[in-house]
């Protein structure tokens, strides 16, 4: 039985696991329980350990927790890199924090747009204060809202999860957009964004600085990507004024969606550069990506990795303008 957290490396498929029971103590509102359990993150946010309140402890509206239930621990021991023939193996070393707002009730899309620009400031202020960690080279930034999207707890809120590894999609993504840059010295989503203006099919809001699209490959049904309109490969370098833009861009997008979607379980996660080799990255650009979960991966697509979308991007992004 391992004593804490590892991460583990396929050498035949390339991906990496994390391997952390401690994850499955964690408490679940979903389940059907014959007592109601607290709100852990009502009132005083008993039992967690605060990292920082924003504005102050007695009327805070956002608040940087500790995750109680970590899938990374932080460590101060080398990442040292076990190697078989079969397998690699890390020391789960990282940091798992949560970002939770006061309300009980009000998730991203429900947030005033003074208080969703201000979850993405604590965002930008975790991403800097993280990337200096040395067991930190990914630090991925997700919400999951709903049973169907992995929620545990009613309560909104947000998670930080920083790696010492860069995931592979992460990669592959990174990879793509490099060899695009070199062979075009464009980004290709620069491109991507040019194209939708200029045909304006999938374009489903825009502001002064974000663009929200139906993307024109979308895996999965009325999925969304919210880009800055400037090339930034780094949220936490955005400027300001931009980065409100796609705070705000980001919560119309979801209150389209929920008022759409009869069902609107959803994850929403940030695709920003890894914070290692910041020089490396220049051809990347961020941006949030929302994919509610309506569709059920079945045999062919857990097999084969290729997604069956039953919706046309294009009326995605028709319903949700309307």
């Amino acid at each position: 039985m391992i004593k804490g957290p590892e991460i583990r490396h396929d050498l035949i498929s390339g991906n990496w696991v994390i391997i952390s029971p401690k994850r499955g103590k964690r408490p679940n509102d979903f389940k059907k329980n014959k007592k109601k359990l607290p709100c852990p993150f009502e009132g005083e946010i008993s039992g967690h350990n605060v990292i920082i309140f924003y504005d102050n402890p007695k009327n805070w509206r956002v608040a940087v927790l500790e995750n109680k239930y970590p899938a990374v621990v932080h460590g101060d021991g080398p990442i040292v890199k076990e190697k078989s023939r079969t397998y690699e193996t890390l020391k789960g070393f990282g940091h798992h924090e949560l970002v939770v707002t006061r309300s009980h009730k009000n998730n991203f899309p429900k947030l005033s747009p003074k208080d969703a620009i201000e979850v993405f400031e604590v965002f930008r202020e975790r991403l800097r204060t993280l990337k200096k960690e040395k067991d930190v080279s990914y630090i991925s930034i997700f919400h999951n809202w709903g049973a169907a999207a992995g929620a545990s707890i009613l309560h909104p809120h947000y998670q930080i999860l920083a790696v010492p590894i860069v995931p592979r999609l992460v990669g592959t993504s990174l990879e793509n957009s490099e060899r695009y840059f070199k062979k075009t010295g464009r980004c290709m989503h620069c491109r991507a964004i040019d194209r939708e203006l200029r045909e304006k099919k999938r374009i489903v809001f825009r502001n002064k600085s974000a663009i929200v699209v139906a993307p024109y490959v979308s895996r999965e049904p009325f999925q969304l990507r919210v880009y800055p309109l400037k090339h930034w490969p780094y949220l936490e370098e955005t400027p300001e004024s931009e980065l409100k833009d796609v705070a705000l861009a980001l919560r119309i997008a979801l209150i389209k969606l929920e008022k759409k979607i009869k069902k609107s379980d959803y994850n929403f996660f940030i695709h920003s550069a890894p914070v290692k080799n910041a020089k490396s990255f220049k051809h990347y650009h961020w941006h949030v990506e929302i994919l509610p979960k309506l569709n059920i991966s079945a045999g062919f697509e857990l097999g084969t990795g290729i997604e069956i979308n039953p919706v046309d991007p294009d009326d995605a992004a028709r319903i949700l303008r309307q």
